[in-house]
């Protein structure tokens, strides 16, 4: 046997040893998952069907992402050389700030946001800017103005933002665009079925926009791991020069045209949860609990000091919900995934006998 003279092991990168850690609560989510913003019911019908016709053959070749971008850029009304697909919009994240962020460049974000953003532009040699939103929650315009410098490498702003569903609007997201021009802006609309509106025809328009969406939330296929980012040619080409040509799997792609097609799944899934917005957000308001609008499939709601025994409780009572008082000016927050009318009503009910056990014991001290 050889042996070592030294217990020397190798280490990572300095940068990597430096990198926030990120463990999303994925475990024991037997109950209501009203925690992750995913779809709350299932996927299309249509996707279920071609996964059932799937063979073992099938999987033994590789995954070509390509016919299938194409379906994808005509239905977002772009060009297909302006997309490319990616595992997950975090990929696209990951492989957009391994692309432009590098040492001496920024990476600008209004916070709380994703927390991903920061993570990833940790591991590389850029430097994240954290702008700050008021109580409001509101996104900070003026303030990520004021922060341009031309070390401003990647603007990263999610449209509609998480935690908080609070937007950018379109004039804002040019202007910071026109005020970066040496900056890539990064419009991150992952929630974007829940809001309605889209800055992606700015893409061409603008040669440093580019817009990312996930067919994780309103399609209901996070466990397939599918994003997409679509942008200018130019940077397109530099994209698929970093990113892996087989990232994406040959299910995700097999599911995503069904997806695509059945509108009338994906406009009856978010016609429940918008309506089901509305009427939870009254039912936080006759509860007494504060609340930020929101324009996503989640509410943020103020708890206060006994944010972690509410999260508890509610748990206990079959419903997820997630904490998010670590974030930037959430302190006591907790945010709430919207589902449909029928499953919203049963976390009223549990909210409600949750939020009457917390006063009582508060009253009993």
């Amino acid at each position: 046997m050889h042996k070592f003279a030294s217990v020397v092991q190798p280490t990572p990168r300095a940068r990597v040893q430096a990198m926030k850690e990120y463990h999303p609560p994925l475990g024991n989510r037997n109950a209501m998952r009203l925690d992750f913003n995913e779809n709350t019911i299932a996927c299309s019908p249509r996707v279920r069907e071609v996964l059932g016709r799937i063979s073992g053959g099938d999987l033994t070749r590789y995954p070509e992402r390509g016919p299938v971008e194409r379906i994808v850029a005509e239905h977002l009304g772009v060009a297909a050389e302006q997309v490319v697909l990616t595992n997950g919009v975090d990929e696209a994240i990951h492989v957009l700030f391994e692309t432009f962020l590098d040492a001496g460049d920024e990476l600008l974000l209004s916070v709380p946001t994703y927390t991903m953003y920061e993570v990833y532009a940790s591991a590389t040699d850029a430097r994240a800017v954290s702008v700050q939103a008021d109580g409001d929650l509101q996104f900070p315009f003026e303030r990520l103005m004021c922060a341009i410098t031309p070390q401003t490498k990647i603007i990263a702003i999610a449209n509609p933002n998480s935690p908080s569903g609070s937007i950018a609007t379109r004039e804002q997201i040019i202007e910071l665009a026109q005020r970066a021009p040496q900056a890539v802006v990064l419009v991150d609309e992952a929630y974007f079925h829940f809001y309605g509106e889209t800055v992606i025809d700015l893409i061409g328009t603008f040669p440093n926009v580019v817009v990312a969406r996930t067919f994780s939330k309103a399609y209901g296929l996070a466990g397939l791991r599918l994003g997409v980012l679509a942008g200018p040619v130019e940077m397109m080409q530099w994209i698929r020069r970093v990113l892996s040509p087989y990232s994406v799997n040959s299910l995700a792609l097999a599911c995503l045209p069904p997806a695509l097609e059945d509108a009338s799944y994906l406009n009856w899934y978010v016609g429940e949860v918008t309506a089901a917005r509305t009427e939870f957000a009254a039912a936080l308001d006759a509860a007494g609990v504060r609340r930020w609008p929101s324009h996503a499939n989640f509410i943020l709601m103020e708890i206060g000091a006994i944010h972690a025994e509410f999260v508890r409780l509610m748990s206990a009572g079959g419903v997820l919900v997630r904490d998010r008082s670590n974030d930037p000016g959430c302190d006591g927050c907790v945010r709430i995934t919207i589902g449909t009318r029928e499953q919203m009503r049963e976390a009223v009910a549990v909210l409600n006998r949750t939020l009457e056990t917390l006063r009582g014991s508060e009253d009993g001290r």
